[in-house]
């Protein structure tokens, strides 16, 4: 794969290999992706393509959606995304990018939404200890002193404290590609991704790979 893609996490399972052994996978229904823009040095200042991801109604897109669609005659698609390449020579407007068989064995990126877990405590959510539990102790899961006395009188960005938890932008590197099923846009990867089933994941080949 000379370029990432988009899908959608279908959800978890279990294989096994060659020597019996439990194989933890994850199953993903990646494209089929339309290219809808190519960008060059000459007219942006880097080369990238843009992909085109989930065709659906165009009710379902805004009029500036549609007319940067309309531009170069794609259908409507619900998802964008660039990925940068190094030969744009390789990329025309409307092909379309689908998952090959080639790519068992290979190695890949996945990137994600995780899952949302709401509202958490610093020991949840950053890992802290506990206070004491006996010896007349009221600070079992308060945070503590989070700053100075006057000076310097504030609390500085970035401070680990309690507060939102999950829905965060994550990537799992390195996972190996252990099937394909190109008549239903299917790959299997090893291991676990972000997010829930249904979420949207970008793709991408891995640079240890």
């Amino acid at each position: 794969m000379s370029v990432g893609i988009l899908g959608n996490k279908i959800g978890m399972t279990q294989i096994f290999d060659e020597d019996g052994n439990v194989v933890p996978v994850t199953i993903i229904r990646v494209g089929p992706c339309v290219v809808t823009q190519i960008k060059t040095v000459e007219t942006d200042g880097y080369n990238a393509i843009q992909l085109g991801y989930c065709q659906v109604p165009k009710r379902k897109l805004t009029k500036p959606e549609l007319g940067h669609l309309n531009k170069t005659n794609s259908p409507a698609l619900k998802y964008l995304k660039e990925f940068n390449v190094q030969e744009i020579e390789d990329f025309s407007i409307g092909q379309v990018i689908e998952v090959t068989e080639d790519l068992i064995g290979t190695s890949v990126d996945v990137t994600g939404r995780s899952i949302g877990k709401g509202f958490a405590g610093n020991q949840k959510r950053n890992n802290f200890r506990r206070g004491p539990m006996t010896h007349g102790s009221k600070n079992h899961r308060a945070p503590g002193s989070i700053g100075a006395c006057a000076t310097p009188a504030r609390v500085f960005p970035g401070k680990k404290m309690a507060g939102h938890y999950g829905n965060a932008q994550t990537t799992i590197s390195n996972l190996r590609v252990v099937q394909v099923d190109k008549s239903q846009n299917l790959m299997v990867l090893k291991g676990s991704i972000p997010g829930k089933p249904g979420n949207l994941l970008t793709i991408k080949p891995s640079l240890k790979s």
